[in-house]
């Protein structure tokens, strides 16, 4: 029965052993590594982005009420109104793409020093980056000097979108760091939130009674 009991404790002290062999911080450089892994793989087989920028100037149409104040105004208003469908739907036909995928792949900026808006477009073709960034632009042109009888300001092209050269979307290896550093915090989250043991909870040892005497057993049971 002894040898029964010790045999049972052995591979249960083999398996402790093997989890000790792994220590509690191990989480944070598997974390950071599973994470700079994953993070490396999606740049790499995401499509690269390309960005191309038209500019347009506001300026006073020759009436002699309007002056520099007037055109940065209404260049702030032009900056909100090229996102609206009756630019876009003007612009789709040049861009050659719907309404729809213009706005998601556009961004509108202005400036607070200067009358000027700036249309950029995004997209994975450089040369459909540019139509559509032109094509915003033209269309926004177009809808300001509609009203230039009424409003005195109408809009000039300042620059024509160029054909970018490199992807403005993250290569791999800011990916992968991005990754490893979010892996890198899930570990260390969840190595603070793994449950701790105490001392109550360290197994019980087993209690082996001793060998008795061969005499003292031959002696009781005379």
């Amino acid at each position: 029965m002894t040898d029964n009991l010790a045999q049972r404790t052995r591979p249960s002290r083999r398996a402790d052993g093997r989890v000790k062999l792994l220590p509690s911080w191990w989480l944070l450089p598997a974390g950071a590594l599973l994470g700079a892994v994953a993070g490396g793989t999606y740049g790499q087989l995401q499509p690269a982005q390309y960005t191309a920028t038209s500019s347009v100037i506001a300026v006073a149409s020759g009436r002699s009420d309007v002056d520099c104040a007037d055109a940065l105004g209404f260049a702030q208003a032009y900056g909100r109104v090229a996102p609206q469908l009756a630019v876009l739907g003007d612009a789709q036909v040049a861009a050659g793409v719907p309404a729809s995928k213009l706005r998601q792949s556009m961004q509108v900026a202005t400036s607070p020093d200067a009358p000027m808006v700036a249309v950029s477009a995004t997209s994975s073709s450089p040369g459909k980056a540019v139509e559509m960034a032109d094509a915003v632009a033209g269309a926004l042109v177009t809808q300001a000097n509609h009203t230039k009888a009424t409003t005195g300001i109408r809009l000039e092209r300042l620059s024509r979108a160029l054909r970018p050269t490199e992807p403005s979307s993250a290569s791999w290896k800011l990916t992968s760091l991005v990754g490893a550093s979010a892996g890198g915090l899930l570990g260390g989250l969840a190595l603070l939130a793994r449950p701790r043991r105490s001392a109550d909870d360290a197994p019980a040892q087993a209690v082996v009674p001793g060998p008795t005497h061969a005499a003292d057993a031959h002696g009781t049971l005379g």
